[in-house]
């Protein structure tokens, strides 16, 4: 079966970092090599894909278009190859960077919420939690 893209990312669609940074990648991928999948909305399933909601929400996923599924800074390096910055995908790759860029995306993974704006009182919201009751919500996620 051939597949219709190269790369799937599942974002969040409440995030006004990540929707920013996902509409820039939409303008990039000519190609139409990634596919976005907004998992915010509604209709999105997570038990489809074997991964909870809360833990899309908590680091960023992707899945290969042969079905391997990816988290972290993986999933920005297989995003910027295909919109054809390869070279740059593989320089995180090299030691040192590859840790640092690790690092500082669980730092930011952690805090997101916070820094986009969505907490208060120090308790922040996840989108569309009373209609994900499989799990209680928790206080940080990633795009």
């Amino acid at each position: 079966m051939v597949s219709s893209f190269e790369v799937e990312v599942f974002y969040d669609g409440a995030c006004p970092l990540c929707v920013r940074e996902i509409g820039w990648l939409r303008r990039l991928d000519r190609q139409h090599r990634i596919r976005f999948t907004d998992i915010t909305l509604e209709a999105f399933d997570a038990g489809a894909l074997g991964v909870s909601w809360h833990a899309l929400m908590d680091r960023i996923h992707g899945r290969l278009a042969v079905g391997t599924m990816l988290e972290g800074v993986e999933v920005f390096r297989r995003l910027y190859a295909a919109v054809g910055f390869r070279r740059l995908a593989r320089a995180t790759r090299l030691p040192g960077i590859s840790q640092l860029l690790d690092l500082t995306y669980r730092l930011f993974a952690k805090n997101r919420l916070k820094l986009t704006g969505r907490c208060s009182n120090d308790a922040c919201i996840l989108p569309g939690t009373a209609a994900r009751p499989t799990e209680a919500p928790r206080s940080s996620g990633e795009c």
